[in-house]
């Protein structure tokens, strides 16, 4: 099957590329490994400032009715494991065979990196991603009582989607692992939820986060926290308690948790059980990005980007003739983020092709302005100082840092 440009990934930003591409008139196919398309934004709600509900089911109903009224094809349950490149077409390695075309955009997302800490192989372990499909996209509860390990934006996030749908949490706590790092730090966390006071369910809760926030008031504010912890969504976040281990003979039956000091160090004499019958593990996210190692693309490891990401500018292309990038591939951000660099690398591959005309520049110009005021003014924030990380990327992409 031969395709002008083939787009790995049906979130939002293949299915927006999709689009774009489509409505150019370009031959576009998407493949997905997963049954449906739509990626994590099936699962994905937030109540946007002055803008209403915001429902990733609804946005990906409309994307892919899009593609396919314009002629685009989605393969879905199929998996890629081959990019090859000859002369001046891609060959696509796929579980159903091989496929042909000009041009492949990578949007394969990100995947999740949990802190594990001893009793995650019990079942009723799961990561809060899959806690969040289960509930969001099957509306299956996971559990009758349950509590999530780890604080960060992607947990913080899909608690607040868990309140909303139902489901019972206990508590949120900390990991006691010495693979946790700033994850198991009271410090580190308190300092990592101040940036994120604009999610807080109240205004005070808002106003003292930003408060604590310019006042630098992350370490002594740890000493003064309830032990008890601070409520949002009616669920208390335990700064200073961490899990030690979970519990169960043939299922989740407890949680161990621990008191810490505000150096994370154990408290002696405070370990108790918590009774719960799941538990979500909640570590952060990373760029899935192997198949752009497979394609030949060089990798940047940038912290503000969720770890090693493949090397491209500001247009999304790498320095791989052909091979283009959009959406958590590149760094890991929000629904919204993602849609807006599909958009743009959609018409960055149309540019190449000679679509666009004298408005290319132009396009271009008004596409990466998108991009940026999305980011800019996204609820979702993963990572402080990410387009100061994107910049530097830039950079390197045009020679003018060292690659790491």
């Amino acid at each position: 099957m031969y395709k002008d440009l083939i787009i790995i990934g049906a979130g939002p930003a293949g299915l927006s590329a999709a689009a774009v591409a489509a409505a150019q008139g370009l031959q576009v196919a998407i493949i997905d490994e997963f049954p449906e398309p739509g990626g994590r934004m099936l699962g994905q709600f937030h109540q946007e400032p002055g803008k209403g509900m915001w429902v990733g089911k609804q946005i990906a109903e409309q994307l892919i009715g899009t593609v396919r009224s314009l002629g685009g094809t989605i393969c879905c349950g199929i998996s890629v494991y081959g990019l090859l490149k000859l002369d001046d077409k891609w060959e696509v390695s796929t579980s159903k065979g091989c496929m042909i075309s000009r041009f492949v955009l990578l949007a394969t997302g990100a995947a999740e990196a949990p802190v594990l800490i001893p009793g995650w192989t019990l079942p009723g372990v799961l990561s809060i991603g899959a806690v969040q499909v289960l509930t969001n996209v099957h509306y299956v509860k996971p559990g009758h009582r349950g509590m999530i390990i780890g604080m960060n934006m992607l947990a913080m996030a899909i608690t607040s989607e868990l309140a909303a749908s139902g489901v019972s949490l206990s508590c949120m706590v900390l990991p006691a692992s010495p693979l946790a790092g700033k994850a198991g730090n009271p410090v580190a966390n308190l300092t990592a939820l101040m940036t994120l006071s604009h999610l807080a369910p109240t205004s005070w809760m808002r106003w003292g986060g930003q408060l604590a926030g310019r006042l630098r008031l992350s370490g002594h504010a740890v000493a003064l926290l309830p032990r008890r912890g601070i409520k949002a969504w009616g669920i208390p976040l335990l700064l200073r308690t961490a899990a030690v281990s979970i519990n169960g003979r043939n299922e989740v039956e407890s949680v161990t948790l621990v008191d810490l000091d505000r150096h994370g160090k154990p408290i002696a004499g405070s370990q108790r059980e918590e009774k719960v019958d799941f538990v979500a593990l909640a570590g952060g996210l990373y760029p899935l990005a192997e198949l752009a190692s497979v394609a030949g693309c060089p990798f940047v490891d940038i912290e503000e980007l969720g770890g090693h990401v493949p090397l491209h500018n500001e247009r999304l292309q790498t320095p791989v003739d052909g091979l283009y990038v959009a959406g958590n591939i590149t760094g890991v951000e929000s629904a919204q983020v993602a849609m807006a660099q599909g958009q743009l690398a959609a018409i960055s591959i149309c540019s190449a092709c000679g679509l666009v005309g004298s408005e290319a520049d132009d396009q271009l110009t008004a596409a990466i302005h998108h991009v940026n005021h999305v980011r800019s003014t996204s609820l979702i924030q993963f990572h402080p100082g990410i387009q100061q990380a994107r910049n530097k990327l830039y950079r390197m992409m045009e020679g003018g840092e060292q690659l790491e």
